[in-house]
């Protein structure tokens, strides 16, 4: 899916979706000719931020929570304290 799509799907903004990249919410997404190339899970980490944020979570608490998930189970207790 382009950039364009997952703008109009999500109603989110092309420069947000770089910022959310650039600052490491969502992964690094993969590129055909140059052009992003969202996969479905790059969608669904779309959907988490966008939820997320709807919710009152800062970006700062957020990639927190991001570098938690990265780490593995080993930090599931962790961030279900984000959760509460």
């Amino acid at each position: 899916m382009t950039i364009a799509e997952v703008c109009n799907n999500y109603n989110i903004t092309a420069d947000t979706l770089r910022y959310y990249e650039r600052i490491c919410l969502l992964p690094q997404i993969a590129r055909k000719s140059g052009i992003r190339n969202y996969s479905e899970n790059d969608c669904k980490w779309v959907e988490f931020i966008k939820c997320m944020r709807n919710a009152g979570l800062s970006i700062e608490v957020l990639a927190e929570y991001v570098k938690l998930f990265e780490q593995g189970d080993k930090t599931i207790e962790a961030r279900k304290e984000y959760c509460r």
